[in-house]
């Protein structure tokens, strides 16, 4: 698909077909997340994936709490087939950063409460943004969204290192026969003119 039109069509998915994704189109969509920007090629981000009706349930439970599973909007998503967490390694980050080549870089053994800008989570949301452009590529929905739990309890209840980081989760999937776009998709886009501000503010 041309890049033009991938990003025009894209949209997030609320309503999904319960039917698992082909193995080779999910490891596709998976590869193409993973090359993105990476700032020192660091790569402190891995993809949680759940696909297996155990895990997603597992992966539910830790990211969301018993309230909003049972709400009424909870039951389209929870069809979808693959759930995706990225998960941010500060650390990776702050070694990467600490050696000999990063050291003019102003955050060498910069802790990493100390970072002005948090690149793991910059990262995250580059691959988070691959993985939504891929999918659409490849003719599957896709739907960010945030953790309905705390972040510290779903990093516990997974077993992930309390260090890391998480931003939301993306869940994959046909778009089910009644999927419409949701009410923020329907307000107009900004124009251009107002977005770009040319030599000056």
């Amino acid at each position: 698909m041309e890049f033009d039109a991938l990003l025009r069509q894209r949209r997030m998915t609320r309503r999904f077909d319960p039917a698992p994704l082909p193995a080779e189109l999910l490891e596709r969509v998976l590869d193409q997340a993973r090359r993105v920007p990476s700032a020192g090629f660091s790569q402190g981000v891995d993809l949680l994936v759940a696909t297996g009706a155990p895990a997603r349930r597992r992966l539910w439970g830790a990211i969301a709490g018993e309230g909003w599973l049972a709400s009424p909007g909870a039951a389209a998503l929870l069809a979808a087939p693959v759930l995706v967490l990225p998960v941010a390694d500060p650390g990776a980050y702050v070694r990467r950063y600490g050696e000999p080549d990063k050291a003019g870089s102003g955050l060498a053994n910069v802790p990493a409460a100390a970072w002005p800008t948090p690149y793991w989570l910059v990262d995250a949301a580059f691959s988070v943004f691959a993985l939504l452009l891929a999918a659409e590529d490849a003719g599957v929905g896709a739907l960010f969204f945030r953790l309905h739990r705390s972040e510290q309890e779903s990093l516990a209840a997974l077993g992930i290192p309390e260090e890391r980081r998480l931003l939301g989760a993306v869940a994959l999937g046909r778009r089910a026969g009644d999927d419409v776009p949701g009410m923020s998709a329907r307000r107009p886009r900004r124009d251009l003119a107002d977005v770009v501000h040319r030599e000056h503010w």
